[in-house]
């Protein structure tokens, strides 16, 4: 008999190859039960409407590494349309804008990371702190939405590469982009040795010399940049601002993450999981868009059905292997 082990099948991966099941079993039901759900163009769709959740959950997914959280991801996406929108509207060239935009999120995630760090404050306190002062200061800039006119973001918004009768748009390029950079960063480099060293046992990465500051500064801060592009790429899908839009990003931000198969005591986990994780929410959307009947309150019992099922099945997973890796 061969054994799960000479397969590759170890407890190890069990996680990832959970989240994989799950998405190929929810795919073929909506291939089986909908005409056309097997097209390119549903799948670019797919990439495209949920672009801005994947980018904001590689950031997300990063913290979870270090067995962090962030809050106020949600918020900076809101306001950095709304920067966006406001500042393009003003005149301001779009160059400076985009800046602007981008830094936001980034020294907010940075102001954050220090925090944390410096002051030994718990991380759900600091980074909600910053979803109110994100979400005031959008508030701020405009309580209406803002539309954008300026040929740039029109162009960004059409934009998009024929695959046979799909279309990779930009959103979806970007998200891919930043899921590349994402893996690549996690398994290759030494700054990602170091964030699932932090997970793992924040006192042993001390006692082994390991930057656990800096690295916990970089990861809040990565996270910040992530949101804010994830705000940046928003604007392409609305073409305009509004400061009570993404509210409840973050939760399904880390839903991404523990659904991909993250520990959310951190330590273990990978980003092609997130995307994947991302995805399953996407399918459970198309789903219940193709069916028509369904309300889309449906889409929240189904995620949290599965978020509840993945917690179980990480703590057999930690159980079972004694340690967080």
């Amino acid at each position: 008999m061969i054994s799960a082990a000479k397969l590759g099948f170890s407890r190890r991966n069990l996680p990832i190859i959970a989240t994989m099941t799950v998405f190929v079993v929810l795919y073929m039901i909506g291939g089986m039960t909908f005409r056309g759900f097997l097209t390119n163009r549903v799948f670019f769709n797919l990439l495209t409407d949920n672009a801005v959740l994947g980018i904001t959950a590689v950031g997300m997914t990063f913290v979870i590494f270090t067995g962090g959280i962030d809050l106020s991801v949600a918020s900076v996406v809101s306001t950095t349309a709304m920067i966006v929108a406001v500042m393009t509207q003003a005149g301001v060239p779009n160059l400076f804008v985009i800046i602007c935009a981008i830094l936001f999120g980034t020294l907010l995630g940075l102001v954050m990371g220090f925090i944390i760090h410096y002051f030994d404050a718990p991380a759900f306190i600091v980074t909600l702190s910053g979803q109110f002062f994100a979400r005031g200061f959008g508030y701020i800039l405009s309580l209406d939405s803002v539309p954008i006119q300026y040929d740039f973001y029109q162009k960004a918004s059409s934009f998009g590469i024929r695959i046979g009768n799909g279309k990779l748009t930009l959103p979806a390029i970007i998200l891919l982009v930043v899921i590349a950079l994402g893996i690549f960063i996690s398994k290759k480099t030494k700054l990602g040795r170091n964030i699932y060293a932090l997970g793992g046992n924040e006192q042993s990465a001390l006692l082994m010399g390991l930057p656990v500051g800096k690295t916990k500064i970089i990861v809040y801060t990565m996270s910040g940049f992530c949101a804010s592009l994830a705000g940046f790429v928003y604007t392409f899908y609305t073409l305009s601002g509004y400061g009570l839009a993404a509210i409840g990003l973050e939760m399904d931000a880390i839903a991404s993450a523990v659904i991909g198969g993250t520990l959310m005591t951190g330590g273990y986990g990978t980003i092609f999981g997130t995307l994947i994780g991302t995805l399953i929410q996407g399918v459970i959307k198309t789903i219940i868009s193709f069916h028509g009947e369904l309300s889309a309150y449906w889409i929240k019992i189904f995620v949290g059905g599965m978020l509840l099922s993945f917690i179980l099945l990480q703590r057999v997973f930690v159980a079972g292997s004694g340690k967080r890796d």
